[in-house]
């Protein structure tokens, strides 16, 4: 896979990042059951646990806008990797520890952590690629890393659903907590093949020194946050919503800045770039839903039963919970549910509100039902089936040079990922508006749509910003990039705590849909722009 048409750097990084992605999807997949599970959780509601889910992710990738500028001006980035990774494996280590002082300590860690780890990982895969011989393998070398994310991110929830159900789910944190630390290990490993592309670039003169950044930045980013405080209601949808939104101002006029300081030859590239940066919002919006939304449907409107042939299986390898069936569990709401204080339903007391009277077990008695975390690997899996055949379909179009550029690549990942919203749709009047069942399939065939616009758009919108940016600034604008995800984070935290509120869930669905699709008309109505300027400068 790596192979001579590659830099020997791709397999360290590919393998590093690929058990850094193992303990932190192992940690957000099964983050907000543990948040709504009233036995060993924390007992929340779905809309208090999306808002809290929704500001962490946001957070977790709002946070590489200082680690990349730091690594760029300062650490160097294979300092930035090493700080970042500890300081998530402690993070999701401290997570084990049930206590909402523990948990907000360990989420800390985590936002802290990724911000130095995940811009400076993916500038020094894009730098170990620079010069002739990789240049035009750049975009096949970040979907091949891009694969190697999504490895972890399979494997892990297997390990987490054993874990869970042997031990507990503090002994799930715990293994995401030794996953990154073995990437850590792994990265140590093949710094002789990395170290010549960690090098500190020199600053322009009209760039910023890191004390104005921060002081006319990031301690305006901190007043405006707390702005929202004062406010007598929320103006979006929750206070932690409005202050993350505020807060976002000072750096969103630090990037126009950097835009129009910066020397006329970067100008245009850089447009380009913080273009493409807003559009992409949108899919983050809806993809990242993957942890809240659509852990929902498959925990309560899925069919997760144990078929019987298998159930010894799943049984033996620990892939399966046994959910007790008690009258008082079929419920209509979480505010009821909360009042059954420590029966063993396991925080699922949803799960036979819509089975047919004639499909439930008889009182008392359990039924085996695959871990709804379990569903988390449906993304991964279809990311490492896909990115061969993707990765193959680009070098042919490539050998007969009609590969289309990046930003086409990307505007087509908006409008195929808008279509797998449309199949939740199905899903949506298959199961009589969530009244029966629905059956897995629909939820994996979303998900294979869904994949691959993703392959479409995130693998390739790294290798943009590592073609475009100026030396100077990669990392900072791969901290762009990850700005631009952590608000479409927090707005799929958004949308999905207002999941509750569609009575027909078929619109909730259809709203996705409308954003996404609108959002790729707008990239498409840039192409022509767009194109030149990566022509011209990538």
């Amino acid at each position: 896979m790596f192979g001579k048409d590659h830099p020997r750097a791709l397999s360290f990084l590919f393998f590093t990042e690929m058990w850094e992605r193992f303990g932190y999807y192992l940690m957000i997949g099964i983050f907000t059951l543990y948040l709504k599970d009233v036995d060993a959780g924390f007992g929340l509601t779905e809309n208090e646990a999306s808002d809290l889910y929704g500001t962490f992710i946001a957070l977790v990738f709002l946070t590489p806008f200082i680690g990349g500028l730091l690594a760029d001006r300062l650490i160097g980035y294979r300092k930035a990797i090493f700080l970042g990774g500890i300081m998530m494996g402690v993070g999701y280590c401290v997570m084990a520890l049930h206590s909402l002082s523990a948990l907000y300590l360990a989420m800390f860690l985590v936002i802290l952590g990724n911000g130095f780890f995940k811009p400076n990982i993916s500038t020094l895969l894009g730098n170990v690629y620079n010069g002739d011989e990789f240049k035009e393998k750049k975009d096949a070398g970040y979907n091949i890393f891009y694969m190697g994310i999504n490895i972890g991110a399979f494997v892990c929830n297997f390990f987490g659903a054993v874990l869970f159900n042997i031990y507990g789910w503090y002994a799930a944190f715990l293994a995401a907590g030794v996953g990154m630390f073995i990437g850590i290990f792994i990265f140590w490993w093949g710094t002789s093949h990395y170290r010549h592309a960690d090098v500190i670039k020199p600053v322009a003169p009209t760039d910023m020194s890191l004390t104005r950044i921060f002081s006319l930045v990031l301690l305006p980013a901190l007043i405006f946050g707390l702005i929202p405080l004062t406010f007598n209601e929320p103006l979006v949808s929750s206070k932690t919503t409005d202050c993350f939104l505020f807060g976002c101002i000072p750096v969103l006029f630090f990037y126009g800045r950097l835009w129009y300081k910066s020397p006329a030859e970067e100008r245009q590239p850089i447009a380009a770039m913080l273009a493409i940066f807003a559009v992409v919002i949108a899919f983050w919006a809806v993809f990242k839903q993957n942890g809240s939304t659509l852990n929902t449907w498959a925990n309560n409107y899925t069919n997760r039963e144990v078929p019987a042939l298998i159930e010894p299986t799943a049984n033996a390898l620990r892939l399966a919970e046994k959910i007790q069936f008690v009258k008082d569990s079929v419920i209509p709401t979480d505010a009821q549910f909360r009042k059954l204080g420590n029966q063993k339903v396991i925080g699922y007391p949803d799960y036979f509100k819509n089975l047919p009277a004639s499909k439930l077990p008889d009182e008392g008695t359990s039924i085996a039902a695959f871990n709804t975390n379990l569903f988390q690997s449906v993304n991964p899996f279809w990311v490492i089936i896909f990115t061969p055949l993707v990765v193959a379909f680009f070098t042919f179009l490539r050998s007969r040079k009609k590969e289309p550029s990046t930003p086409t690549k990307i505007a087509f990942g908006l409008l195929i990922s808008a279509l797998s919203c449309l199949v939740m749709v199905g899903a949506v009047y298959a199961s009589n508006n969530g009244a029966e069942k629905s059956s897995a399939w629909w939820f994996i065939a979303s998900y294979a749509v869904i994949t691959i616009g993703e392959l479409f758009l995130s693998p390739m919108g790294l290798s943009l910003v590592s073609k475009l940016s100026p030396p100077r600034l990669t990392a900072l604008m791969m901290g762009g990039w990850f700005l631009a995800t952590s608000i479409g984070n927090k707005l799929s935290g958004v949308l999905s705590s207002l999941w509750d509120s569609y009575d027909n869930k078929v619109d909730f669905f259809y709203v996705n849909a409308l954003l996404l699709g609108a959002s790729a008309l707008l990239l498409f109505s840039l192409l022509k722009w767009l194109n030149k300027i990566f022509k011209n400068y990538a």
